[in-house]
């Protein structure tokens, strides 16, 4: 086995909780695949140098914690529209498109699912990819951000935190203590339902056959009165379930069958790609509670439908089928 070999072989099984290491940091699925690949290159650099002192998991996610670190002094903060401004209150008004913010990415759930079949452990995957959860990590500081992640998340020892970001322990149990207070005052969502619960998956199901239909009469009925939905790149958002219904049906009139949706999952979340007429429209990330649909993030971003193996257009797609006799 050549020593490029025995490399591949002994960081590729890391690759997908750096990939979901990373992510956590920037908050951008595009990003923390190039620090991904910036963390092997600067590990098959120093690989004749790694003497095992510390276990290859360990190295590696110290390289990819500092190129995260280091990324971060040169980039703004990744955000939702309710990280910017107050609700809209009149859904018929003018929406702004606003592509130069830097958007919070949803992340596939299939390029990051643990290889694991432990229900514990999937279910604390999910938790720690939740949307509300990564972008209220992104209003800390990045080092702050770093400590939450490595001590809250990789159960990392504060030594070994602190050995890594440069700092005493004193300091790192400080950094997390602050951290833990700015996320008490933002105040994420919580999980409440987990996808896989048969009454969830039935919500799931009518939000969808909804939304096929063209049906706002059943949609107001899925949704919480105190809905929140998102529509990254524009900068507006909106709450309650009668606002949500009068937005989509003035932003977005379309006839019963010319909607079709498509199940994802995506940040330990159940979801929907929106495609309208044939073509990619949104891809919508929801937060499922027992009594309803409490949070919609629809991204308006045709370019995400890629990241989760999906096509841009349906039409094409078909037209490719072969005709079966």
């Amino acid at each position: 086995m050549t020593d490029s070999d025995e490399f591949a072989a002994r960081t590729m099984p890391y690759r997908r909780e750096l990939l979901a290491h990373c992510y956590r940091m920037l908050g951008s699925v595009d990003d923390a695949e190039d620090l991904v690949q910036e963390t092997m290159l600067r590990a098959w650099r120093a690989y004749g140098d790694f003497e095992g002192r510390a276990s290859m998991r360990t190295w590696l996610y110290r390289i990819a914690t500092n190129a995260c670190l280091n990324a971060l002094e040169h980039s703004s903060r990744r955000v939702l529209p309710a990280g910017l401004s107050g609700p809209t209150a009149d859904p018929r008004q003018h929406v702004r498109f606003a592509p130069e913010i830097p958007w919070l990415q949803p992340m596939p759930d299939v390029l990051i699912a643990p290889e694991v079949s432990d229900p514990a452990a999937i279910v604390a995957a999910r938790d720690d990819m939740r949307l509300a959860l990564i972008a209220a990590w992104q209003y800390l500081p990045p080092r702050q951000r770093a400590v939450l992640i490595l001590r809250d998340v990789l159960h990392w020892k504060a030594a070994e935190v602190a050995d890594l970001i440069g700092t005493s322990v004193a300091a790192v149990n400080s950094m997390l203590q602050r951290a833990h207070a700015a996320l008490d005052e933002l105040g994420p969502d919580k999980p409440v339902a987990e996808p896989d619960d048969p009454e969830i998956r039935a919500l799931l199901d009518r939000y969808a056959a909804a939304f096929e239909a063209a049906d706002m009469d059943t949609l107001i009925t899925l949704l919480r009165s105190d809905a929140v939905w998102e529509m990254p790149p524009m900068a507006e958002w909106f709450r309650g379930d009668s606002t949500i219904v009068e937005l989509i049906a003035a932003k977005c009139p379309y006839a019963p069958g010319e909607a079709r949706m498509v199940a994802i999952a995506a940040n330990g979340q159940p979801g929907f790609a929106f495609y309208l007429r044939g073509h990619a429209q949104s891809l919508h990330v929801l937060t499922a509670t027992p009594d309803g649909i409490s949070h919609v993030v629809s991204y308006h971003d045709a370019a995400l439908f890629e990241a989760f193996g999906l096509p841009t257009s349906l039409v094409e797609t078909a037209r490719r089928e072969p005709v079966l006799p």
